[in-house]
């Protein structure tokens, strides 16, 4: 049988892989092959697949109801902003999709706020070469990455590039034009780099005697990806915008950005809106993964597993030629390779466990925060004897 050709946009260069059931930190593809899931769909999974709590409350609300307007009030939304705000330095939520939608909201709201508030005519966000902050105009122009950029010019206007971890190349860019400073507390897709903290700490005075907001991109490691609720937790700051998306909502699309009582009066009635963001559905699953989240102590376990994680994988590799280094914070860990990753990948995908790269020489991992040591053991250990055989062949 001849197969056609797909109707898709060939926008991902997608694994030959296909993935039809999902439990817990395991996945089945359509040939019925099992896989040690260390991928946890980027980030987004993080009380594994399909989790119980989350899908009883879906269940629940899908009896109720599944859409209305942002017009009314939705109670959902109300009970999820607090339980955000309660646990972090927040004062307010907006709701949206996805993170690249909460990041655009979060540049929004910093040019509003300058302008709007203060009077003033700043619109320039500073952001970091290496760093991704999502797919639209504005959030690809944010990215500093050009491949990310390449055939969607001309970009808007806006946005400078400072060097990650270097406050000398933030304070060179800074002009009357300059409003915000938005970074990640790793940069994940720029290679898993954790952000160093005498930087952030120095940084966020450096905002605060300039007037500047600071904002934190917390897509990939919030809701207790890096061993605390919010990654800048880590590094005794307190943004003043932060977004969040993948993981909040245990595989179900919900985005939000947070703002502090500074800056909330900006965003004013009619300023900006999102026709599916902070749906019934969607809340309802933010709300049993917080939940869980918090009561299950699961950022904690987090931070245990990551550690002990980190320590397994260099102990493991120390003497393999092909490993450089072994870095990232909590279960977002990259293995730095001195080869490209993509063909490490294939063989550890063939090998039944589902990794995924971060930039061109690095494997990342992004198991689950609930998954089983056991699960995790097998899986390291699988990526580690693929490595092991790959550097032998090298030496033959």
């Amino acid at each position: 049988m001849v197969q056609q050709a797909s109707s898709l946009f060939p926008t991902y260069a997608r694994f030959p892989i296909t993935l039809v059931k999902g439990e817990g930190s395991r996945l089945w593809d359509d040939q019925g092959k099992e896989y040690i899931d260390l991928m946890a769909g980027l980030a987004v999974t993080n009380l594994g697949h399909a989790p119980e709590v989350v899908k009883e409350k879906l269940v629940a609300q899908l009896d109720q109801l599944w859409h209305v307007s942002n017009l009314f009030h939705i109670p959902n939304q109300e009970k999820l902003a607090k339980l955000l705000t309660d646990n972090s330095c927040a004062d307010a939520v907006f709701f949206c999709s996805t993170g690249a939608e909460a990041n655009e909201a979060a540049i929004k709201l910093a040019r509003r706020y300058s302008q709007k508030v203060l009077g003033e005519n700043r619109y320039e966000i500073i952001t970091f070469h290496q760093s991704f902050h999502g797919r639209t105009l504005a959030t690809l122009t944010a990215t500093g990455q050009e491949k990310v950029q390449e055939g969607f010019h001309p970009l808007p206007e806006g946005f400078v590039y400072a060097d990650y971890n270097d406050l000398a190349s933030v304070e060179k860019l800074i002009s009357e034009r300059t409003c915000a400073v938005m970074l990640e507390m790793v940069q994940a897709e720029g290679g898993v780099i954790p952000a160093d903290p005498d930087f952030v700490k120095a940084l966020a005075e450096l905002c605060k005697e300039r007037g500047l907001l600071l904002i934190v991109d917390e897509i990939q490691t919030g809701m207790g990806r890096t061993g605390k609720l919010f990654a800048y937790e880590h590094y005794g700051i307190e943004p003043d915008i932060f977004t969040l998306a993948k993981g909040l909502g245990s595989g179900f699309p919900i985005g939000a950005m947070l703002g502090n009582a500074k800056v909330a009066p900006a965003f004013s009635a009619g300023s900006h809106g999102s026709t599916f963001g902070g749906t019934p559905i969607a809340t309802a699953a933010a709300i049993a993964t917080v939940e869980y989240m918090l009561n299950e102590k699961i950022p904690q376990r987090a931070a245990e597993l990551g550690e002990w994680t980190v320590k397994t994988l260099r102990e493991k590799l120390a003497d393999n030629p092909l490993v450089e280094a072994v870095r990232g914070e909590g279960l977002l860990i990259g293995i730095v390779c001195k080869q490209p990753a993509a063909e490490l990948i294939a063989e550890i995908h063939e090998a039944g466990v589902l990794v995924v790269s971060a930039g061109p020489q690095v494997v990342r991992l992004l198991p689950s925060l609930v998954i089983p040591k056991e699960d995790l053991q097998k899986g390291l250990d699988v990526v580690c004897d693929v490595l092991a055989r790959k550097a032998s062949a090298l030496v033959q």
